[in-house]
């Protein structure tokens, strides 16, 4: 559920008489849980806040935090522990061993499958199904992994340990994790682990456990086949270590397990990467990729920062995402200058103070010249609603203004059988004016550029001063003094949905400067939800785009609205993104003209 990042809709303290249900809640869902812990666990003088957010999928869940960890998420209202909450109660729950390379699968969204599932000496744990359950690692007792059980301990025996097992709600390193301290997971003794020091660095699992590691990691990924046609397990570690969820420590305990079979499927040593050491490979091969067909001699010297954002971010393979803080390097700098001085490909200097240039390419490099370019290129070639992973394309809606006849005007249209509140197009409203006049043979008969205003025009067009100063008007006059007199609509279409017709002005994607804190600026963008746009992946993509943060806050008054808070004044790129990007035209999108302009400062 949160192997994706989710959108904030509120935040707020909770008072007392909520705090007592709280308590009241969690002792009834966590009977084992004994009243001093509980009071420990939720004090009653220390703020505690309640957040509000939508996942993913759209879920809406309630987070309960203190001390800015999530202790308890709600959903359906039902209470389930985070991470946080079981490596301080690691037995409130009953859990289902595993080893640490499935652990990475879990993160990135799938299941727990029974094959991988390893049994120990007192056997599966007592649960029925849909009882709330933790995962944890056969050389850590502390939980990883949080979700409800598909089976019965029972049922699970009798199918012989085949199919899904648990479902997993929530993870270790995953974006509910995130939300918190990301603090690691204690190391905690298992009752069957012997030899293990405090610090858990000798760990000596059982010998048969030892033995079927391989076996129970084969099954597991072949029942993660079946159930996962469209994404194997590969893609989804790789995915998942991309899109920068962070550092997963348990997977070095993996290489303390012992030797190997040299057999192994192809792709198991990216399983055993480290996300970080996965991201650098991902620079490296989007900068190798970017030198190789995006940058020109003619361009240099060519911007560092120009460089990342035109050239590397376009290099990036689709389904991927290019974080520099999920790497190694943490800054472009750090990473250009490991280019210069080990793999000497480029020169880097400073040619204005605090604005790196990239000042000569190696184009004999024989790194360079060997590095083979994939056939996927460019991510923003086709504008995705999720902002490049390729699920759905995004085309910008039809947007057509209509009038709706007022009662003022219903005169007029009452020949054309058109009464109050009907909608109709500006050609519609000119033929019937048309047809009226022409009927009444209002057309002036020495100039047929003008219309003689009769009592019914009269009444209708003009305001009572003109009675008796205006006997006739211009055909376009006598137009535009119609339309504006009937209530604009406006008639929105997303391909392969219904029409939708609203009364007033299509509200603009409003793109503003403010201060924040000690004369800090931030971009602010609203309205996208308007134009069928996610603001979730706008700001996702903007992030990137630009490298600048970027978080998502409530309107206030504004139901299930939000707007998209990006720091620094990046009016012309944001404007950029949307006309070149997502193709919004330029009259639906205000404020681009306070975008900063360029020139140098005197």
């Amino acid at each position: 559920m949160f192997a994706r990042p989710f959108r904030v809709k509120s935040n707020t303290a909770i008072k007392g008489s909520d705090r007592r249900k709280l308590k009241a809640d969690i002792s009834a869902a966590f009977p084992s849980l004994p009243a001093d812990e509980l009071s420990e666990l939720i004090p009653n003088k220390e703020e505690l806040n309640v957040v509000k957010i939508y996942a993913h999928k759209g879920e809406s869940v309630t987070l309960y935090v203190l001390h800015k960890n999530p202790l308890f998420f709600e959903l359906e209202k039902r209470l389930y522990p985070t991470v946080y909450v079981l490596w301080r109660y690691p037995a409130l729950l009953p859990a289902f061993r595993t080893w640490p390379p499935v652990l990475q699968k879990l993160i990135g969204g799938a299941d727990l499958m029974l094959p991988g599932v390893v049994v120990s000496s007192s056997g599966l744990p007592d649960v029925k199904q849909g009882d709330c359950c933790a995962v944890t690692v056969v050389s850590n007792r502390a939980p990883v992994a949080v979700g409800t059980a598909a089976l019965s301990s029972s049922e699970m025996q009798s199918v012989g340990m085949k199919g899904r097992g648990v479902c997993v709600l929530h993870t270790y390193m995953d974006s509910l994790w995130a939300f918190g301290d990301k603090s690691g997971p204690p190391s905690l003794l298992h009752t069957e682990s012997k030899g293990q020091g405090l610090n858990g660095e000798e760990c000596e699992v059982d010998s048969e456990l030892e033995g079927e590691e391989e076996k129970c990691m084969e099954e597991e990924e072949e029942e993660e086949e079946e159930q996962h046609q469209q994404q194997s397990s590969d893609e989804t570690v790789t995915d998942q270590a991309c899109s920068g969820v962070g550092e997963l420590s348990l997977a070095k305990e993996e290489g303390e397990k012992g030797e190997k079979d040299n057999e192994e499927e192809e792709g198991t040593e990216d399983d055993l990467k480290m996300p970080q050491e996965i991201m650098d490979a991902l620079l490296l091969q989007c900068f190798l990729h970017a030198l190789k067909s995006k940058v020109k001699k003619s361009e240099l010297p060519l911007l560092t920062s120009t460089f990342l954002r035109n050239h590397m971010f376009s290099c990036c393979p689709s389904g991927k995402q290019l974080d520099i803080k999920k790497s190694s390097y943490k800054k472009l700098s750090k990473f250009l200058q490991a280019m210069q001085q080990k793999h000497n490909l480029v020169r880097v200097k400073e040619l204005t103070k605090g604005v790196e240039s990239i000042v000569e390419v190696d184009w004999k490099n024989r790194e360079l010249r060997s590095f083979s370019v994939p056939e996927e290129t460019d991510v923003e070639a086709a504008p995705a609603q999720d902002g490049g992973e390729g699920e759905t394309l995004y085309h910008p809606p039809e947007i057509t203004t209509l009038y709706s006849v007022s009662a003022r005007l219903e005169p007029l249209f009452l020949d054309a059988k058109k009464r109050k509140g009907t909608i109709l197009q500006p050609a519609e409203v000119r033929n019937i004016v048309t047809e009226y006049v022409k009927q009444n043979e209002l057309v002036d008969e020495n100039n047929k550029n003008y219309v003689t205003i009769n009592p019914t025009l009269c009444d209708c067009l003009l305001e009572k001063s003109e009675y008796q100063e205006i006997d006739s008007l211009k055909w376009d006059d006598l137009f535009s003094r119609t339309l504006g007199r009937m209530q604009e609509c406006y008639e929105v279409v997303f391909p392969g949905q219904a029409p939708m017709r609203k009364k007033g002005h299509i509200e603009p994607i409003d793109i503003s400067v403010a201060s924040r804190g000690s004369n800090k600026k931030v971009t602010v963008i609203k309205n996208l939800e308007l134009y069928g746009l996610d603001p979730a992946v706008v700001a996702t993509a903007l992030q990137h785009r630009v490298q600048a943060s970027s978080v998502l806050q409530s309107i206030p008054g504004a139901k299930d609205k939000v707007l998209v808070q990006i720091q620094g004044n990046q009016i012309h790129q944001v404007g950029n993104f949307l006309l070149d990007h997502y193709q919004i035209p330029r009259k639906y999108i205000q404020g681009l003209d306070k975008a900063p302009k360029g020139g140098k400062k005197k």
